[in-house]
């Protein structure tokens, strides 16, 4: 293990320490919030590190599949506790802030400081084609059911019965692209960075990971506790508050080591890490966590949502497509998807 890593997870179980102290001496709400964010925010960083070494013994394929799914723990776990605490908005809005913030965000500065620091980058343009495609045909399928309670057509009645079906294909999907990730097209599927050997031994890495789960599910509830009064205290909206705020503590920092890899010239990757974390949370984390909510207790999660939020949804889907496309990219592009990050967070700062 590198002297970074051991800092990182130093410092994490100190600062995981504080949060827990904090939410149990009922200090401050808005130092409690703080605190557990850049706690969440270092677990996402732990979970990175222990997944990629268990991945690197799996292959390139399996290696892409195992960062993406895992590195969505601390996300998930706010996400269940903020359910059982009743705020479904919240968490209808951190999850797709999470695609919003990849997509846009995450992507839009990789591509901005990769461009700035190296000029045109260029890729293999099938491994993102291909994940961008999937991206929107599973935003067509989180679309279908707010059309059917807008457009009062006879499945309204029936829009958790539609929730469950659409859940149940976006697993079926994400299964299949699991298969032809490890076992596809060399051509189509993403290949992961080539320095990826195992520095950690096996059992270092399933106790590195076991510690950072159990650490993300205690912090995410303290998260949660002290979400609702920094709310109050700063006057923000349910909306903008898991649009952005949850959404980047959550899961979107995690992904800044693409960011890393633009800076580095290594486009393929950086490109394939940031959209793959984007589509596993539609094809995966949504899903499961709309199927969950008819068993925790507490609110159920649904799939339709405000049309100003999938409207976000379908742009930049499709607005990254478009990047990704022809397979090289310069700054202005990436300045761009920053910018319309920066609006579509506007548009919902007072709800």
């Amino acid at each position: 293990m590198e002297k970074k890593e051991k800092v990182i997870i130093g410092l994490c179980v100190v600062v995981s320490i504080a949060a827990g102290i904090l939410h149990y001496a009922e200090a401050n709400a808005v130092l409690a919030f703080a605190i557990s964010a850049v706690a969440l925010a270092l677990l996402a960083m732990i979970v990175g590190d222990a997944t990629e070494q268990l991945g690197s013994r799996l292959g390139p394929g399996a290696t892409g599949i195992l960062q993406s799914s895992l590195g969505n723990l601390p996300e998930l776990f706010v996400c269940i506790f903020a359910l059982r605490a009743g705020l479904a908005n919240i968490v209808q809005a951190a999850l797709i802030g999470s695609i919003l913030g990849n997509l846009l965000l995450v992507f839009g500065l990789a591509l901005f400081l990769g461009g700035i620091k190296n000029g045109t980058q260029r890729f293999n343009s099938e491994p993102p084609r291909m994940i961008a495609t999937l991206m929107i045909l599973a935003v067509a399928a989180l679309m279908i059911p707010t059309l059917a309670k807008e457009l009062h057509t006879p499945a309204e009645s029936h829009i958790n019965t539609l929730d469950v079906a659409c859940a149940v294909i976006l697993l079926i999907l994400l299964a299949a692209n699991i298969y032809f990730s490890v076992k596809g097209d060399p051509a189509v599927v993403p290949q992961e960075k080539e320095a990826g050997h195992a520095e950690w031994s096996m059992g270092l890495a399933i106790g590195v990971l076991a510690g950072a789960g159990v650490g993300a599910a205690l912090v995410s509830d303290w998260f949660v506790a002290a979400l609702e009064p920094m709310m109050k205290t700063f006057g923000l909206s349910e909306t903008f508050t898991g649009l952005v705020i949850v959404a980047i503590a959550g899961n979107s920092i995690e992904n800044f080591v693409g960011i890393q890899f633009a800076w580095k010239n290594q486009a393929d990757y950086a490109v394939s890490i940031i959209m793959n974390s984007s589509l596993q949370i539609a094809l995966g984390l949504i899903p499961v966590l709309v199927l969950l909510s008819f068993v925790l207790g507490g609110a159920t999660l649904t799939l339709v949502l405000p049309p100003l939020l999938i409207a976000a949804l379908a742009l930049a889907a499709i607005v990254s497509a478009f990047v990704v496309y022809d397979g090289e990219s310069i700054w202005l592009e990436g300045l761009a998807l920053v910018g319309l990050y920066c609006i579509i967070a506007a548009s919902f700062w007072w709800g």
